[in-house]
C-alpha cells in the first residue's frame, strides 16, 4: 500500500522541495497550506499527479486526517513576515505542533518536526552543538518565532514521554536553493535579487557576523534519512558547517552575477545574532550525513533559477520585508 505523507507548509520554499521529493519516491504526498507566505506556483507541476493533493488550511485550526507519516514544516521563517504577526507565528509554533502531534498519536505514526536554529539565540557557545541551551530574549521582537520554536520542542518531547510518539526534531540553520521566494526577506535571496537589478546590497552591522549556508538538497536528504532511520529522535543540527561573513557572502554573489552593486551598511537589527555555525557531529554520526554541495555551486544553481524567474510576478508577502526587520538570516 502506497505511504499517505502529511507535509504542512508543504507549499513554501523546504516544504515545496520535500514534496517533489517524496512524490518522486512514489508516496502519496498530502500539502496542507495557508499559502500565507508560500505560493501555489511551487507546487502547481505536481497538481497533475495522482500521488499528490494539495488542501488550503490553516494549521493553527484542528484537521483530523489518516496518514501514515507527517512532516510539521508550517511558520513564516524571515524575520520580517514572523514579525508581521507575532501572536499568529506563536501560534503557528505551538497549536501547528499540537495538532499534528494529536494527528501522529491517533495514527501511531512518525512525525517530523522542523525546529530552527534560532533556538540558540545570540549563541555564547561557537559552534553551537544540540546540548546548548540557547541565549534567547523572551520578549524580544524575535521571540514569537525563537520562543515559539522552542515551546514546540518541548511540546513534541512531553508527547514523545507522555504517549510514546515517535518525533524526530530537526533544527535547521540557514538554508538557500532555488524557489526561494525573492521577497522572502533573507540574506541570500536579497543579496541575488539587489544584484541582479543593480540595486545597492544591504548588510546590517559592520558584515563581520557569520552564518552557515546549507544547499536545500542537501537538507532534504537529511529530512528523509532522520524519517527512515529506526531511532532519530533528536533534536539533530541540519546545516552546512562551513562559515561565512556577511561581507564574504555579499562580495562572492558580486563576483558570480558580475554585478557593480554598491554595498550599504544599515545598523544592525535587535537581538541578530552575530554567529551562527552548527556542530553537526550528532548528524554524521546518527544519519551518516554532511552537506557536500559547496557554497560557490550551490549560489550558482541559486541565482541561475532568479535569472530565469520574472520578478514582477512576484511580491513581499507581508510589508515587513525590508528594513529594520530584516536580517542576516
Amino acid at each position: 500500500m502506497t505511504q499517505r505523507t502529511l507535509v504542512t507548509g508543504g507549499a513554501g520554499f523546504l516544504g515545496s522541495h520535500l514534496c517533489q521529493r517524496l512524490v518522486d519516491r512514489g508516496e502519496h504526498v498530502i500539502c496542507l497550506d495557508n499559502l500565507f507566505t508560500s505560493r501555489k506556483e511551487t507546487i502547481e507541476h505536481l497538481l497533475e499527479l495522482p500521488n499528490f493533493e494539495f488542501v488550503l488550511h490553516d494549521i493553527t485550526n484542528p484537521i483530523e486526517m489518516e496518514v501514515d507519516a507527517i512532516y510539521n514544516l508550517a511558520c513564516p521563517a524571515a524575520p520580517g513576515h514572523y514579525q508581521h504577526n507575532p501572536i499568529k507565528t506563536m501560534k503557528t509554533n505551538f497549536l501547528g505542533a499540537m495538532h499534528t502531534l494529536g494527528m501522529a498519536r491517533a495514527n501511531k505514526i512518525k512525525i517530523f518536526h522542523a525546529s530552527t536554529s534560532e533556538v540558540y539565540g545570540d549563541p555564547s557557545v561557537h559552534p553551537q552543538p544540540e546540548s546548548y541551551r540557547g541565549n534567547v530574549n523572551p520578549i524580544g521582537l524575535r521571540a514569537c518565532y525563537d520562543e515559539g520554536k522552542r515551546a514546540a520542542e518541548t511540546l513534541m518531547f512531553d508527547y514523545h514521554r507522555s504517549h510514546g510518539v515517535d518525533i524526530r526534531v530537526a533544527r535547521i540553520f540557514n538554508t538557500y536553493g532555488p524557489s526561494m521566494h525573492p521577497y522572502d526577506g533573507r540574506v541570500v535571496s536579497n543579496f541575488i535579487r539587489q544584484a541582479l537589478a543593480g540595486d545597492d546590497i544591504t548588510i546590517f552591522g559592520d558584515g563581520q557576523q557569520s552564518r552557515s549556508f546549507c544547499y536545500v538538497d542537501d537538507l532534504i536528504d537529511a529530512f528523509l534519512l532522520m524519517m527512515d532511520a529506526d531511532e532519530a529522535t533528536g533534536p539533530i543540527n541540519l546545516g552546512n558547517p562551513g562559515e561565512f561573513t556577511m561581507l564574504e557572502l555579499a562580495n562572492l554573489v558580486l563576483e558570480l552575477t558580475g554585478s557593480n552593486s554598491e554595498l550599504l551598511m544599515k545598523p544592525l537589527p535587535a537581538d541578530d545574532p552575530t554567529q551562527r555555525q552548527p556542530d553537526i557531529t550528532r548528524a554524521k554520526k546518527t544519519l551518516d550525513w554532511e552537506p557536500t554541495v559547496p557554497l560557490r555551486e550551490g549560489l550558482q544553481k541559486t541565482i541561475a533559477w532568479f535569472e530565469g524567474i520574472d520578478l514582477s510576478q512576484w511580491s513581499p508577502p507581508t510589508p515587513n520585508w525590508e528594513g529594520g526587520l530584516i536580517e542576516s538570516s
